[in-house]
């Protein structure tokens, strides 16, 4: 089982809401892994290598447009393909 398609170069910084100017359709498809501080993440909204932060969800809280407020965690970033 050889893939044949190409998998395109992780940014150094991407999100997953498609109203942000940071977010890149064509590697949502295709798993992607992030790990902070050595620990595999599985709610990261956002993230940036070179800053080293990722956003997460805070829980069930919205803002007042009805999408999650996020938190920033800091540490060594890595993002990778499943």
């Amino acid at each position: 089982m050889n893939d044949t398609t190409a998998k395109p170069t992780l940014p150094d910084r991407l999100s997953v809401n498609p109203r942000s100017p940071h977010h890149v359709a064509a590697i949502f498809e295709h798993d992607i892994g992030i790990k902070i501080n050595g620990k595999e993440r599985f709610d990261v909204e956002e993230y940036c290598i070179s800053e080293g932060w990722v956003k997460v969800a805070a829980h069930k809280a919205l803002d007042r447009r009805g999408q999650p407020l996020l938190t920033t965690v800091k540490g060594t970033v890595e993002a990778f393909y499943k």
